[in-house]
């Protein structure tokens, strides 16, 4: 048993995700029945806790059977719909036919990290009758949310029907055409600065670095990896193979991550999306930066396409190679996002060969020259978006 502290103090217990044993105390999670002792990996950024709920609950009959009376009346309670989008507990059939569709998934060659399960599930939450395709249709149309993630459920239920042999309507939604939520470097670099966990932010100097989806980048395998160069072996749908070049920096923090597994990062994309959420939020919280709650994972790729498109002076060719983009037109969403107001940039000088050979090697962009009292002066500028000084 491990001493119950506050938090901040290294626990050797093995992580229940990636067995790492590099465990931090993270506070006490406070329950009807005690307090139990909370942890952090600091490999992959996961939480978890010294023991189960139910390792806690009270040993005395008489007690056992009034909460599982109270439990019995919640569970009564949450299986009807009161409001709408109160969500429903799943019963045993449907619990069942997921289990299957998982199988069904793994048997047409679907990625393990493929969120269809999640979102059939959250579809039986919300009251939809799998089986009948037409409640589906209901439901996902009720939905206040993007047309985008729409499309998703329609796309997990439609292998779902397959599994089922139910033929059904696919119903059509557009994509919405925007513009994507670009960071400002400083602000990407503040949350990779911020991170507690090792791997968390090595994945995030990972996705900085390679401009790849998050997805991708948690399927990278240490096969994938040969002295500075990185390959994208498992893209995602819409996206291309390829290879890019990265720092040696980067190349340091990988090699320093635990290698007990195939994969670079052994997790799954819900746990480290939750964990980089919460991360986020306390990193707001501490610079006093409400933008930073916009930085979204893919965000990193975002930042780094209009920063290549910004470089490369909009060449589609070479914008499109880097984010190995199958169609262009995904490409000239970034081409877009590159005219910047003189405001918008910093401004610096050199007037030594050192000084300009380190604003080039830092992505300034000479734009002027001139001669004054016979010192010849450099200028340079560069977008403050890209700027994290």
């Amino acid at each position: 048993m491990v001493e119950q502290l506050t938090g901040g103090e290294m626990a050797r217990i093995e992580c229940s995700n990636c067995h790492s044993k590099r465990n931090w105390k993270d506070g006490l999670r406070k329950t009807n029945f005690g307090n139990i002792q909370r942890f952090i990996c600091r490999d992959c950024g996961s939480r978890f806790s010294e023991k189960s709920y139910k390792d806690s609950l009270p040993t005395d009959s008489s007690q056992l059977c009034a909460i599982n009376e109270e439990a019995k009346k919640l569970d009564t309670a949450t299986e009807i719909n009161t409001v709408a989008g109160e969500e429903k507990q799943l019963n045993a059939d449907t619990e069942g036919s997921i289990a299957q569709y998982l199988a069904y998934l793994e048997k047409e060659g679907h990625v393990q990290e493929t969120r269809y399960p999640y979102l059939i599930k959250r579809l039986a939450r919300l009251g939809a009758n799998l089986k009948d395709p037409e409640s589906v249709k209901q439901v996902i149309a009720k939905q206040k949310i993007k047309n985008g993630t729409k499309i998703q459920y329609v796309y997990a239920y439609d292998n779902f029907a397959k599994m089922l042999k139910i033929s059904w309507q696919i119903p059509h939604y557009s994509q919405e055409e925007t513009l994507p939520f670009v960071p400002e470097e400083k602000e990407v670099d503040q949350l990779i600065a911020f991170c507690r966990s090792k791997r968390m932010t090595t994945f995030l100097q990972t996705l900085k670095e390679t401009f790849a989806d998050p997805s991708e980048a948690l399927r990278i395998k240490w096969i994938d990896i040969t002295a500075n160069i990185v390959t994208i072996n498992y893209p995602v749908k819409g996206h291309l193979a390829g290879q890019i070049q990265v720092s040696n920096k980067l190349i340091a923090m990988l090699n320093s991550l635990p290698k007990n597994s195939e994969r670079v990062f052994p997790t799954s994309y819900s746990v480290i999306s939750n964990n980089y959420i919460r991360m986020r939020k306390r990193c707001a919280e501490v610079h006093k930066n409400p933008r930073l709650l916009s930085v979204e994972l893919r965000s990193f790729r975002h930042l780094g396409g209009s920063m290549i498109a910004h470089y490369t002076n909009g060449n589609v060719l070479t914008v499109k190679k880097l984010l190995r983009h199958k169609r262009v037109e995904n490409t000239m969403k970034y081409i877009q996002m590159i005219h910047f107001d003189d405001k918008d940039f910093e401004v610096a000088t050199a007037t030594t060969p050192e000084e300009v050979r380190q604003l080039g090697i830092s992505g300034w962009v000479k734009y002027d020259e001139m001669t004054l009292n016979g010192v010849q002066m450099h200028f340079y500028k560069k977008p403050k978006r890209f700027s994290n000084l």
